[in-house]
């Protein structure tokens, strides 16, 4: 039986209050475990530090300042970073980057905030989470002055085309595909991309709660998105790639350990790293 790593939760998201023993536990029934729990800002870092603890092993961390929030930056946003990077189950800075769809934050308190967080995960050798949505230019222009100096990178949730796919690539990120790619609506391109992303490059994730899988059947009586349903984006993912889904389930699950450094990394099917 398949292993999978959610490499993107928003845990503690309030559509989970009160649940979050039930959502891990369901995940882990469905061979969806450990969950990477995502920190946006620096509250919600800290309280994914502080969660951790209490399911070691289960969860692991990011601890970062998403672009939403890259106006809430402020002179103790760096030292908290680095000091919650300290902590063995925070494996990655982030999620950070640049979103202007919305523009939640000034797009040059974005580009600043990004750049500082890159500059964190160089200094102390940490892998990189990041965001970008509508804003590709700028975000490959600042990605590649501090690209050479991370040991690892990754955008989650690409949504992006076949031009900025290439470009990502590149600049030898790994790419991260969520339950988009099952949405007939808006997922077609993203799609047709998928079968195009290196083996030793993609990694599945839900986003949960975010981005149910529209294809599923039968649907689920609820919206909200759960980890526990990565096996069948999964599987999504494997049937548009033409390739047999125990393989690149073992794929995704080896290019996660790896990424974040995940304790016991299996040795099979590395021929692609």
């Amino acid at each position: 039986m398949a292993n999978y790593i959610d490499i993107a939760v928003n845990l503690l998201s309030p559509q989970f209050a009160d649940k979050i023993d039930n959502v891990i536990n369901d995940a882990a029934s469905h061979q969806v475990s450990p969950l990477i729990v995502i920190g946006s800002d620096i509250q919600e870092s800290l309280d994914a530090n502080s969660l951790c603890q209490q399911y070691p092993q289960q969860l692991y961390s990011t601890a970062g300042v998403h672009p939403h929030h890259a106006k809430d930056w402020d002179e103790h946003s760096e030292q908290i970073i680095k000091q919650l990077c300290q902590q063995e189950h925070v494996v990655a800075v982030g999620e950070c980057g640049l979103d202007y769809n919305r523009d939640f934050s000034p797009r040059a308190q974005q580009r600043d905030v990004f750049a500082k967080q890159l500059a964190i995960a160089a200094e102390i050798n940490m892998p990189v989470l990041m965001h970008c949505r509508d804003a590709h230019d700028d975000f490959i222009d600042i990605l590649s002055q501090y690209r050479p100096h991370l040991p690892n990178a990754l955008l989650h949730c690409f949504t992006g085309n076949h031009e900025q796919l290439t470009e990502c690539i590149a600049q030898d990120i790994y790419i991260g595909v969520t339950g988009w790619v099952c949405d007939e609506r808006r997922g077609k391109e993203l799609a047709e991309l998928v079968p195009l992303i290196p083996n030793n490059r993609i990694m599945a994730e839900t986003d949960s709660p975010y981005l149910l899988p529209r294809s599923m059947r039968p649907k689920p009586k609820s919206s909200k998105n759960l980890p526990q349903y990565l096996p069948y984006i999964v599987e999504y993912m494997a049937n548009l790639r033409q390739q047999n889904v125990a393989e690149f389930a073992q794929h995704c699950y080896q290019n996660s350990q790896h990424f974040f450094g995940l304790p016991h990394v299996s040795k099979a099917n590395t021929n692609d790293w």
